[in-house]
C-alpha cells in the first residue's frame, strides 16, 4: 500500500469510538427479505415486455453479497465505506462532513496535504481512521447538466468501477456504498440508482468470489428508490424477474454495466479475434454496399423512410400546433378559474384532502394532500379542478412544495391515471416550474411505480423534483413538523411503519 495506507487499523478507544457500530453480520441481505408479492400488480398501458429474456436473472448466489441498509454510513464496521466528494474534498453535504469529522483529523489532513485533489469520476482511498470502517474510498461524482448526460452518465459509471477496481485490488471483504451523488451536484437520484445496481450487479457477474458483501448504504430520500429498483437488478424470485421484464430500462448498459450508445458501436465482426480461414469465400465489394449505400447506414437507419414519416404525422391544421394549444389550455384554465371563484367548496374544505399548511425551512408555502380523505368516485369531475385551481393559483406564482401522504390509502381513494394526466395538462407552466418538491409519504410499492411511469413517461419535467419517501421522520430536517397539521391516523401508521421496518432491518 502507498504512504500512510498500512493495513494496521488503529484501535478503537472510549473517545474515538463510533457510539453504535454495526457489524456486517448484523446487517439482513437481501436473499433473505422476502420477495414481493407480485400477483396482484397490474401492468400500465401495454402490456408489452420491454425484454423478452432477462438481463438479470434470479441468483441466489449474488443475492446472498447484497444487503440494502438504511442508516448511518459511518456506523458501518466494514472494510470499505464510500464518500461522495468534490475534488478538493471539501464538498459541503451532510455525508461528507459526516465522514471527515467522524474520521478524524488526520483523515483531513492526509486528504488535503497528501492526496490533494481527485478527478471527476476518479477514486482516492484513505484509511478510515477514527471511523469503524478500515478505509474510505473517496470519489467524486458529475455534475449535472441535461445537456451533456452522456458525459455525465459515463463519469457516475466511473466512479462506481473505480470504486470496485480499488477494492478487488486491495482485496475488500466488505464494502458499503452510499449513493454517489449529491444535491449540489444535480445528478436525478433515480437515474444514479439505475447506474449504482447495474454496475454492481455485472460486477458480482465477475468477481462475486472476491468479495464478501457489498452494502448499499442509503438514507433520506434515496431508500425509495432503492427498494422500488433493486427487484429489477436483484430478483429473488422468478416470479420478480418475470416483472422486471416490464420495468427495466430498455437500456441496461453493456458487460460491466457501461453505458452503450448503439449509434457509435463499430462492429468489425461476431468474432474479431477469431481468424477466418483460407478457404471462405469473401464477397469483397457486399461490404462497400452495405457500408455507403444511402439508407443503410446506422445514422439513416435512425431516421427512417423520410417520405413514410412524412405520410405518417398527423395534419398540423387538425391537431393544432403548440403554441395554439397553449392558448388553448390558457382558456379553458381562465374559464374554469372564474367558474370557482363563484363556486361554494365548503364540502371540500371540511374534508380536509387538500390544503395549505405552513412554509418550509426556506419560507416556501407547504400544500398537503391526504390520500385517505379523497373519494376518487365522487371528486373526478370539474368541481374536483375548479377547487384544485382556486386554491393553488396565487400560491403557484412563487416557489412551493408539495407532500402527499399515501398512508392507509386504499383503491377506492385513487383517480384514475387519465384523471391525474388531465390536470397535469391543464396546469400552466408556472405550477411546474415553481414546484421544487413533491414527496410522497409512505409509498406502497404500487404507488412508487404509478410515480415512475407517471414522471418517466408523461412528467418528465417533475423526475429530479419527485421524492418518496418512508416516513414523517425523514422531513424533519426541511419541514417544521408543527407546520404540517398531519392528521392523527397518518402519525399512528408513521409509527407502526417505523417499528416494521426497525424490525426488519434487525
Amino acid at each position: 500500500m502507498s504512504d500512510g495506507m498500512s493495513d494496521a487499523k488503529p484501535a478503537l478507544d472510549s473517545e474515538s469510538a463510533t457510539p453504535h457500530v454495526v457489524e456486517t453480520h448484523q446487517l439482513k441481505l437481501w436473499s433473505q427479505i422476502s420477495a414481493k408479492d407480485l400477483q396482484d400488480l397490474r401492468l400500465l398501458s401495454a402490456d408489452e415486455k420491454i425484454h423478452e429474456t432477462s438481463p438479470f436473472p434470479f441468483s441466489p448466489q449474488i443475492n446472498s453479497k447484497i444487503a440494502l441498509w438504511f442508516g448511518d454510513i459511518t456506523q458501518l464496521a466494514v472494510t470499505a465505506i464510500v464518500n461522495t466528494t468534490n475534488e478538493h474534498f471539501s464538498e459541503r453535504s451532510l455525508l461528507n462532513e459526516r465522514i471527515l469529522s467522524k474520521g478524524g483529523p488526520q483523515m483531513r489532513h492526509f486528504l488535503t496535504e497528501k492526496v490533494r485533489v481527485c478527478k471527476t469520476g476518479d477514486a482516492k482511498l484513505t484509511k478510515g481512521y477514527d471511523l469503524p470502517a478500515r478505509y474510505v474510498v473517496h470519489t467524486v461524482g458529475p455534475k449535472y447538466n441535461s445537456k451533456y448526460h452522456t458525459a455525465a452518465e459515463n463519469a457516475l459509471y466511473n466512479c462506481y468501477t473505480k470504486v470496485l477496481q480499488i477494492s478487488r485490488d486491495n482485496g475488500f471483504s466488505s464494502v458499503a456504498f452510499c449513493a454517489i451523488n449529491t444535491p449540489n451536484r444535480g445528478y436525478p437520484r433515480q437515474s444514479a440508482a439505475h447506474i449504482a445496481l447495474r454496475v454492481v450487479r455485472r460486477f458480482l457477474e465477475h468477481y462475486s468470489d472476491s468479495v464478501d458483501i457489498i452494502v448499499f448504504a442509503v438514507d433520506d430520500v434515496d431508500i425509495g428508490f432503492y427498494q422500488l429498483l433493486m427487484p429489477l437488478y436483484f430478483p429473488r424470485s422468478h416470479p420478480e424477474e418475470e416483472y422486471a421484464l416490464y420495468y427495466l430500462p430498455q437500456d441496461v448498459g453493456g458487460e460491466y454495466g457501461e453505458p452503450v450508445i448503439p449509434e457509435r458501436e463499430i462492429r468489425i465482426a461476431a468474432k474479431p479475434n477469431t481468424l477466418s480461414t483460407i478457404e471462405e469465400s469473401v464477397d469483397l465489394s457486399s461490404g462497400l454496399d452495405t457500408s455507403v449505400a444511402v439508407g443503410k447506414t446506422t445514422f439513416a437507419k435512425m431516421h427512417g423512410d423520410l417520405d413514410k414519416r412524412r405520410k405518417r404525422q398527423p395534419n398540423p391544421i387538425k391537431d393544432g400546433d403548440p403554441m395554439t394549444q397553449e392558448i388553448q389550455r390558457g382558456h379553458k384554465y381562465e374559464r374554469l378559474l372564474r367558474k370557482a371563484k363563484a363556486e361554494d367548496f365548503s364540502d371540500y374544505i371540511n374534508a380536509r384532502c387538500l390544503y395549505i399548511s405552513g412554509e418550509d425551512s426556506m419560507g416556501r408555502p407547504i400544500v398537503v394532500m391526504i390520500g385517505k380523505r379523497f373519494t376518487a368516485s365522487t371528486m373526478c369531475n370539474e368541481r374536483t379542478v375548479m377547487f384544485l385551481i382556486r386554491l393553488l393559483d396565487s400560491v403557484v406564482v412563487k416557489e412551493y412544495i408539495v407532500i402527499y401522504f399515501h398512508s392507509l390509502t386504499q383503491k377506492e381513494n385513487l383517480p384514475p391515471i387519465s384523471f391525474v394526466q388531465n390536470i397535469y395538462n391543464l396546469l400552466g407552466y408556472e405550477y411546474k416550474k415553481n414546484l421544487k418538491c413533491f414527496y410522497v409519504i409512505h409509498p406502497s410499492i404500487w404507488c412508487r411505480v404509478i410515480c415512475w411511469w407517471f414522471t418517466t413517461f408523461n412528467a418528465a419535467i417533475l423526475k429530479r423534483k419527485l421524492f418518496c419517501v418512508g416516513g414523517v421522520e425523514f422531513l424533519k430536517n426541511v419541514i417544521p413538523l408543527q407546520e404540517l397539521q398531519v392528521p392523527s391516523f397518518v402519525m399512528d401508521y408513521d409509527f407502526k411503519a417505523m417499528i416494521a421496518f426497525i424490525f426488519n432491518q434487525s
